[in-house]
């Protein structure tokens, strides 16, 4: 497997993304040039209501469904399985909007105190229309989602699980793939959020078996738009959430108010980044997108790995550093507080030192107070990384980290 070439790779973006250390991405990646150049062709050529006969309409819509149809190739999903959203946010709620006029009083649905609120939050008010939700707490030894302890919660009247393929914040990988068979095995389904998962790792929602999945798009290198892949039968099977001429448009019956234009066409820039990538590094590029991009994850995921074990041995080494998350597999995202320090102070010394990494709760309240830290309005910092920082950038980031220390 051939080395990930950085300069190559940090050439295909703006230049100025480089002028800091940037270890906030699992907030929201850089944008290659090609997404970028990709929304200001849409906005200077097509910029008019799309799917009309005239020129720059009909190119219009064909740019909007590139955009989706590669997206949807990106996860192993069929296009009319995926929805372009706004946010992870907003396309859960609809969701659940929808779940909530298709489930009757008395069934169950159950949600972790592990997840981004995005997928915690709607589901619990499923409990307004008499949904019971049960809640599948991390296990404070292991912060692991315990499979046994599902098991003590699964009955006859659970209809959806809520997990996450990846915790924004403790970095664990959950086993999306068993999860999901116990859950089906149970008569239920799944709603995955794999959005911390997504920019790290290939994904094939078929070859999971999952029922609905959702990532954002932001932070898979795209423009801020989020995706929700279900599969079909559910979204025949769903009540509409849109204009009620559209109930039999799939899949814009969950999709109120239709997909944004210029971001879902510059989706297409997505594609072309990993298309770069893939000519650079592979001898012989696959003839799919989908296995080009697969490719490319497998190297990206290798050098990131090498980041990660540098970064990790470090946070080790210092006994006034308390390390959040699971050993084992892992993407590269550590959360950690340190004795004595409140992390908003740290997190701005290292701005000093042109070094960017995040502080707070990340939109994962419940896992931050279930982790018992000290100051939970300070929350935790976390140093995320992407395929695109380098070892030079972790070297600076351990000095100046060491030095506040």
């Amino acid at each position: 497997m051939p080395e990930l070439n950085l300069d190559f790779v940090r050439s295909l973006y703006p230049a100025k993304c480089w002028d800091w250390a940037f270890f906030e991405n699992a907030g929201g990646s850089y944008v290659p040039e090609s997404v970028i150049t990709r929304v200001t062709d849409y906005m200077r050529q097509t910029q008019v209501q799309p799917g009309a006969s005239y020129e720059a309409s009909a190119k219009a819509a064909q740019r909007i469904a590139l955009g989706q149809r590669l997206m949807a190739e990106l996860i192993g999903a069929d296009s009319d399985e995926v929805i372009i959203g706004p946010s992870t946010t907003t396309n859960i709620f609809v969701l659940s909007k929808a779940f909530a006029e298709f489930l009757d009083p008395g069934d169950e649905v159950i949600v972790t105190n592990l997840d981004h609120e995005a997928n915690i939050g709607a589901w619990r008010r499923l409990e307004q229309h008499g949904i019971k939700l049960k809640e599948w707490p991390v296990d404070p030894e292991t912060e692991r989602l315990q499979p046994e302890t599902l098991d003590d919660l699964l009955s006859d009247k659970t209809r959806l699980v809520c997990f996450s393929h990846c915790s924004n914040i403790l970095g664990g990988i959950n086993d999306a793939k068993a999860i999901t068979r116990k859950v089906h095995d149970a008569g239920a389904l799944v709603c995955v959020d794999g959005v911390a998962y997504a920019p790290h790792r290939a994904i094939d929602v078929k070859e999971l078996d999952v029922d609905f999945y959702v990532l954002s798009l932001y932070k898979l290198f795209g423009p801020h738009v989020s995706l929700l892949y279900a599969k079909r039968q559910h979204l025949e099977r769903l009540p509409a959430q849109n204009h009620y001429f559209l109930d039999d448009q799939i899949p814009l019956k969950l999709n109120p108010g239709g997909p944004n234009h210029e971001f879902t066409a510059a989706l297409v820039g997505i594609a072309d980044y990993f298309d770069a990538l893939a000519a650079h590094h592979l001898s012989q590029p696959p003839n799919t997108f989908k296995a080009r991009a697969d490719a490319m994850f497998e190297i990206m995921s290798a050098h990131e790995d090498k980041l990660a074990a540098r970064f990790n041995d470090f946070l080790a080494s210092k006994t006034a550093v308390r390390l959040f998350g699971p050993g084992g597999a892992r993407t590269p995202t550590f959360s950690f507080i340190v004795d004595g320090k409140a992390s908003s102070e740290i997190a701005t010394e290292l701005e000093k030192s042109k070094i960017a990494i995040g502080c707070g709760r990340f939109y994962a309240n419940r896992l931050v107070d279930a982790l018992g830290v000290n100051n939970p309005e300070d929350g935790v910092l976390r140093v995320s990384m992407a395929h695109y920082n380098t070892m030079d950038e972790v070297e600076r980031l351990i000095t100046a980290l060491d030095g506040v220390l």
